[in-house]
């Protein structure tokens, strides 16, 4: 990356196979992004799924691209022209085509992690067109990596990549993934290490989910503050307030619950989470 203390240059990011040589045991992770019709995850449909495959080492160095996943689907309504404008996506580029099941389960089976970079969004999708996304772990380099406190203005996609020198074409499927592929193998200024490093390491952690079930209605207000969110219960959740919360910050959590809120020794109902639940429809 050219740069003086006036200008800097971005250079076009081109897809490479060749990261760090491979000097022991590997693991395989998929990068997947979907362009879909809208962002309703429960009526909305995609339009298409790229995947890039790639292997890793033990310290989350990125070993080298494996291969690559590329398909169309035609929706059951024409696409949105407000969608075409972003992704350049036409209803002609997609009709006829379908993703077959099959293939995308064969692509994906000896996935240990899926990583997409707004897991939040993109695994439910996946997980209602394809059940095999169901069964992975899966991990979101948006959200589990701290990108601010590396120096990057923000965790969206085209800041990240200008912050680490290139520029792409954004909003196709494909493309993106071998965007975030780079992003990952980026050398973070504050670690020495590897984003996809930091990643890994968020993504071995577990998480315990509490919930404030019947806790009373006029102190909602403080629950928000705290940063509780509430499940109406339609999905056979329980119809309460909850949480997410590091293991290590368990106890702080419900002495908050007790002191605060109950006004009395409770013990409220805990769920554990992982990277196999994060993000996840059912979860």
């Amino acid at each position: 990356m050219a740069k003086s203390s006036d200008y800097r240059v971005l250079r076009r990011l081109v897809p490479r196979e060749i990261f760090t040589p491979s000097d022991g045991q590997t693991k395989t992770a998929i990068l997947l992004d979907v362009e879909t019709t809208g962002l309703d995850q429960n009526k909305d449909e995609v339009i298409e799924l790229g995947m890039v495959k790639f292997d890793y080492l033990p310290d989350g160095r990125i070993a080298g691209l494996r291969d690559t996943f590329t398909s169309f689907n035609e929706p059951s309504t024409p696409i949105p022209p407000e969608v075409t404008a972003l992704t350049g996506i036409t209803n002609e580029m997609v009709a006829g085509h379908r993703i077959e099941e099959n293939s995308v389960s064969s692509f994906v089976e000896d996935a240990v992690i899926v990583i997409a970079h707004n897991a939040g969004f993109d695994r439910k999708f996946a997980e209602r067109y394809w059940p095999v996304f169901q069964c992975k772990a899966w991990a979101c380099s948006a959200t589990e990596v701290e990108w601010r406190k590396h120096g990057f203005e923000g965790s969206r996609h085209g800041y990240l990549l200008n912050g680490a020198g290139f520029f792409h074409q954004a909003h196709r499927a494909v493309d993106d993934c071998h965007a975030l592929l780079e992003l990952l193998a980026f050398q973070l200024p504050m670690t020495g290490t590897s984003a996809l490093s930091v990643l890994l390491e968020q993504a071995r952690k577990r998480t315990m989910r509490v919930w404030a079930e019947q806790s009373p209605f006029d102190l909602k207000d403080a629950l928000k503050r705290r940063g509780y969110r509430w499940c109406d219960g339609s999905d056979g959740r329980p119809r309460s307030w909850y949480i997410d919360v590091e293991e290590s910050q368990l106890a702080v959590e419900i002495a908050f619950l007790r002191t605060e809120i109950y006004l009395r020794d409770v013990e409220p109902r805990l769920q554990t989470l992982t990277a196999f639940d994060w993000f996840s429809i059912r979860s």
